[in-house]
């Protein structure tokens, strides 16, 4: 194989790899704000992808500076890259999201952040 043709395999692959790496669902914001300090308690939670997700197998709850974790239901309408839930009543404190979603290429991504509720 020539030398040109060897380093086009190669940067073919690279190109492949980095088109793979960048489906995966990325975090990009998220309501409340990673490591946000809130005034009162949110009723709502709203995590935005990059790309498309698919609600129905996604996972999403919220823990509490004790370790209790409440699981959320995520909504299944909206914005495909968007997982919105409907939050209880939060005390003061500090608080964990932790989310699971499939991405659009089909591998699992999770990820975790944190916010508090001001007293």
């Amino acid at each position: 194989m020539s030398r040109a043709r060897l380093t086009a395999v190669a940067a073919g692959a690279l190109l492949a790899a980095a088109t793979a790496a960048w489906s995966h669902s990325l975090l990009l914001a998220s309501t409340p704000a990673v490591g946000a300090t809130v005034a009162a308690s949110p009723s709502r939670l709203s995590l935005t992808f990059n790309g498309r997700i698919e609600k129905r197998l996604s996972r999403v709850r919220v823990v509490d500076g004790r370790g209790q974790a409440r699981a959320l239901a995520p909504e299944t309408g909206g914005a495909p890259e968007r997982l919105d839930a409907d939050l209880p009543a939060l005390p003061p404190g500090a608080y964990h999201v932790e989310w699971q979603v499939l991405s659009a290429d089909g591998h699992v991504v999770s990820g975790r952040f944190a916010f508090r509720v001001s007293p």
